[in-house]
């Protein structure tokens, strides 16, 4: 309640300092009708905050993560810290080796403190019940961000499957290293630093130095840069890491969109995939719609 009365006061602070600004003649020579619309977005803002911050458009930490787009795309990191704010908050405030208490905490913090681009929980479940469901024992995952579909990943696979995830940013995979530890999952995943398209650097290392093997890998989940979705699926087929069974899971399909990867699933089905689309959300909250695809890979087929 604090912080709520805290964001609506400094909200409505803002928003009075642009109508008193609107009220004087020829401030900054900016059109009157912009200050009010000024206003009005404040107030607006502040309003979704009392309420919950049920719209994510209204969401100061969304809007900020806007601002940053090109930074976020580059780094994969919004830049104003609020991944390294997430482990910290996951270090404090979850019960220490509690898995369960460690994904409470980090939804805790996207829906009330900063918006985080991971899974989210809607969309986290149906992940769950894809790994329930194949029971994969090695899991690859592409792109770790701060960490929290490794945390659903690990409390739905078997006790003694691992998961590798492949992260572009060292300091992601430091930030994720910190919150599995917290959670009592670090000696069950794997960040590795790099990305598939990196000449054969990063594969080479799955291989030899994380046991990849033709014919190894049951569960793929596929979230880093959606124009990557496609290649990498390839590169991992030409490792011929999938057996007939195995299973890719990819995310944000519909937003922000994956059209390559949807189109490519259609083209195959029934002869090189089997493919069910799960209509749901973006993450943390119920307005924006996406699609989670999961895709079983069949036998004799290639890419």
């Amino acid at each position: 309640m604090k912080q709520l009365s805290r964001t609506f006061v400094v909200s409505a602070a803002a928003a009075g300092a642009a109508l008193a600004m609107a009220t004087r003649r020829n401030a900054l020579r900016v059109p009157r009708w912009l200050w009010w619309a000024a206003a009005a977005a404040g107030a607006a803002v502040a309003i979704n905050d009392v309420a919950g911050k049920p719209v994510l458009f209204l969401r100061w930490s969304f809007l900020r993560m806007a601002a940053r787009q090109k930074h976020l795309l580059r780094e994969w990191q919004v830049g104003d810290g609020r991944e390294q704010a997430l482990a910290d908050y996951v270090t404090t405030h979850a019960r220490a080796g509690d898995l369960d208490d460690a994904i409470r905490v980090v939804d805790e913090f996207c829906y009330r403190k900063s918006f985080l681009i991971n899974v989210g929980d809607e969309k986290g479940k149906i992940l769950d019940a894809a790994v329930r469901r194949v029971r994969p024992r090695v899991l690859l995952e592409l792109g770790t961000y701060c960490g929290y579909s490794a945390l659903r990943m690990a409390r739905a696979m078997p006790p003694d499957a691992h998961r590798c995830s492949i992260e572009f940013n060292a300091a992601n995979a430091a930030i994720v290293r910190r919150s599995w530890e917290h959670a009592g999952i670090a000696d069950r995943v794997t960040a590795v630093v790099g990305t598939l398209g990196d000449g054969g650097a990063t594969l080479w290392r799955l291989r030899e130095q994380h046991g990849f093997s033709p014919g190894g890998v049951d569960l793929v989940f596929i979230d880093h840069a959606k124009k990557e979705y496609v290649p990498d699926l390839e590169r991992i087929l030409d490792e011929g890491w999938l057996h007939p069974g195995s299973v890719v899971v990819a995310d944000n399909v519909k937003f922000p969109g994956a059209p390559e990867y949807r189109a490519y699933m259609h083209a195959r089905e029934g002869t090189g995939w089997r493919t069910t689309e799960h209509s749901t959300h973006a993450e943390y909250q119920s307005l924006v719609r996406d699609l989670v695809l999961e895709s079983e890979y069949l036998q004799g087929t290639s890419s």
